[in-house]
């Protein structure tokens, strides 16, 4: 493949593919995307297929899947790819069990393929920078506040709330994906407080409590029932002055001063990561973000709200 596109399938065809990924892959002159799999939408232009199996049952020259399907089914998606000799990158989270993105990690060392669990919000333009400020410094406390409307984001997708879905936790684990990347040291779940619609299966709304390795508090309030404008910010407090990540690590404030923005490169990011990877065959699969909402579900009191309909 050196030199040449890798030829890629896009598997699931839903909002974040065709605001996204279609777009990164698209100007990346690494990647050629000759099929999609979608049991239900069809990219013009592109050859579709109702699902994997009758994707590689046609013949069709394929070295790579990208993988936006709802978590519930990406694992058993991505063993099948693995098990054909295909690369995988995943949409977050990875899977909807630790024990099964373990099990993938296995996978792709059997089978000498490149797996990537992507993580796009660490790819926000001021997380790296966020990242090189903390470092040295003594934490003393962090606030994440992470409110979306889950009608806006997720219109109609039932899945979001059943048991796999994550509920509040599927954007809230963007947040839990920067913290894990910009904390100069480990992270611990000490307590949490779900709130579960009475005819859901997972949370619409979470409250968080964590610790640092150094002892510093950490809290975190994920509200999926926000509308208006939309809140994703982490305040850090540090013995050498604040540090706010706002709109989800795209912009910056130091004491109080904006920093200067960078343009929004999330996904061509992880795909010229991807891209990489696929070259060396190698595996790049986190599992902290996913650990932290484990633990939340592991220690979390559960309380029952108010129903919930789209």
């Amino acid at each position: 493949m050196n030199g040449t596109p890798i030829r890629l399938a896009l598997v699931g065809i839903g909002k974040i593919a065709r605001d996204q990924h279609i777009p990164a892959i698209a100007a990346n002159p690494a990647f050629d995307l000759v099929a999609t799999v979608s049991p239900s939408s069809r990219v013009e232009g592109i050859t579709a297929f109702h699902d994997l199996p009758s994707l590689l049952a046609a013949g069709l020259d394929v070295q790579a899947v990208s993988l936006c399907t709802p978590p519930e089914v990406r694992t058993t998606i991505a063993r099948e790819a693995l098990a054909a000799g295909l690369h995988v990158m995943l949409e977050k989270p990875p899977a909807v069990a630790l024990s099964q993105a373990q099990v993938l990690v296995a996978d792709a060392g059997k089978a000498q393929r490149a797996l990537f669990a992507t993580w796009h919000s660490r790819e926000a333009g001021h997380v790296d920078a966020a990242r090189d400020w903390l470092s040295g410094r003594s934490l003393k406390s962090v606030r994440i506040a992470w409110r979306e409307d889950v009608r806006r984001w997720h219109p109609g997708q039932e899945w979001i709330f059943a048991a796999g879905g994550f509920g509040v936790f599927d954007p809230g684990i963007n947040a839990l994906s920067i913290l894990t990347r910009i904390m100069p040291g480990a992270v611990a779940m000490d307590a949490a407080s779900l709130d579960i619609p009475e005819n859901r299966e997972s949370p619409i709304a979470a409250s968080l409590s964590m610790r640092h390795a150094c002892g510093a508090p950490i809290s975190a309030e994920f509200d999926f029932l926000q509308t208006g404008p939309q809140t994703w910010e982490i305040a850090i407090e540090t013995s050498d002055g604040t540090l706010l990540l706002r709109d989800g690590g795209s912009k910056m404030l130091i004491d109080g001063e904006a920093q200067p923005d960078h343009p929004d490169a999330e996904y061509p990011r992880l795909y010229a990561r991807f891209a990489e990877l696929v070259r060396s065959a190698a595996v790049d699969v986190d599992l902290a973000p996913l650990t932290l909402v484990a633990d939340a579900f592991m220690v979390g009191q559960q309380q029952r709200v108010a129903p919930f309909e789209f």
